[in-house]
């Protein structure tokens, strides 16, 4: 019994030392990539905090341009605190005439760009003319449901229109019923004329 479970022992010890050496061997063999997990996740990171940064420093950049761009055209402000009603009604209306302008200037701007927009597609179609390139227009999306209703609605106009009688093949009456052969039409039968008598008798 002991020399069974000193074999066991031996067996198990090989199997563990096998298995330890196949591990090294493993791990020795296996490359290590420049990119590790660690690596990549503060890669990523790194990256996440640059954009960041970017987005920022380029929201920031269009505030200062816009608070620029502000100033400018609103000019600085006027001391109304110590200024009477006639000076008060002077800036009121000199704000108001720099509102007229400035808004005649928006006007004038946008009816120049229409025209150049109406231009640049004038001069493209030219262009697409010259070249033999036609722009397709975008087609309009058409629901299948819509067009099997339409097919059905048309299919069921021609069957209404159709003759279905001019496809039979016509066929002579030879046989008619003769009715001096079968009797008066008027006759009644005898158990009816026979109830009759009955009741008149």
């Amino acid at each position: 019994m002991g020399d069974a479970k000193a074999k066991f022992d031996e067996k198990e010890r090989k199997k563990l030392e096998i298995r330890k050496r196949l591990e090294a061997q493993m791990k020795s063999t296996k490359k290590k990539g420049f990119m590790t997990p660690e690596r990549k996740k503060a890669l990523k990171n790194l990256l996440r905090r640059k954009a960041a940064e970017e987005v920022k420093r380029q929201q920031e950049i269009r505030e200062r341009e816009r608070q620029k761009a502000i100033s400018e055209r609103t000019g600085k402000p006027k001391p109304t605190h110590d200024s009477n009603e006639a000076a008060l009604i002077a800036i009121c209306k000199e704000y108001h005439n720099r509102i007229y302008k400035l808004n005649e200037e928006k006007w004038d701007l946008e009816l120049a760009v229409c025209l150049k927009e109406y231009e640049i597609q004038e001069i493209q179609s030219r262009v697409n003319d010259m070249r033999g390139k036609f722009i397709v227009p975008p087609l309009k999306k058409v629901s299948k449901y819509q067009t099997q209703l339409e097919k059905m609605r048309q299919w069921t106009y021609k069957l209404a229109k159709m003759d279905m009688r001019g496809g039979l093949k016509p066929v002579k009456k030879e046989y008619e019923l003769d009715d001096s052969k079968l009797g008066k039409k008027d006759a009644k039968p005898e158990w009816a004329a026979s109830a009759q008598k009955e009741a008149k008798a």
